[in-house]
């Protein structure tokens, strides 16, 4: 006589006959002490950090080399991280930025939204901001991606200014 389907009990190689095997799930494994203790890396550990967290830490690394050398010109100005470009081109075949956004054909990497009045009327800061994912793809490792974002906030920076980019950083190359 068989049994076909999943009316047919399944016992475990050295077990007790008849005796049905289940699948440990997570509770019942933490309940008898088999499942994960803590967490995976401690908080200290770089491994821990989300992209979107070493994204804004290449973020303020790089500022904080403009902003020693320019700080006093730079008090009323943010910097911003966002996901993805909210704004895109019309015609990417024949894209023209305006000078406050850095981009890379029709992929927007940042802009630079001046200083003005909200809807509600209140002042607003100018501000730079970086399109994460942008940047992130045209890297192949954290080092290029530093020394990307670093390029981009120096020209943004300029722009800001109204220098060019060689004042903002000397060392900055024309591609």
């Amino acid at each position: 006589m068989s049994f076909t389907g999943s009316s047919q009990p399944r016992g475990r190689a050295g077990g007790r006959p008849g005796r049905e095997h289940r699948a440990s799930s997570s509770r019942s494994a933490a309940r008898r002490g088999r499942g994960m203790r803590g967490t995976l890396f401690p908080d200290t550990v770089p491994a821990r950090r989300s992209r979107a967290e070493k994204f804004d830490a290449a973020v303020l690394d790089a500022f904080a080399e403009i902003d020693r050398k320019w700080h006093d010109r730079l008090t009323k100005l943010d910097i911003a991280v966002d996901d993805v470009p909210k704004i895109r081109a019309v015609d990417p075949e024949s894209v023209n930025w305006p000078p406050e956004v850095v981009a890379e054909g029709p992929v927007p990497l940042s802009r630079l939204v001046p200083a003005g009045v909200d809807t509600r009327g209140a002042t607003t800061r100018a501000r730079i901001v970086l399109f994460r994912r942008p940047l992130e793809r045209r890297a192949h490792d954290s080092l290029e991606l530093t020394d990307l974002v670093h390029d981009v906030l120096v020209e943004q920076v300029a722009t800001y200014l109204g220098v060019t980019p060689e004042v903002v950083d000397p060392d900055t190359e024309d591609d």
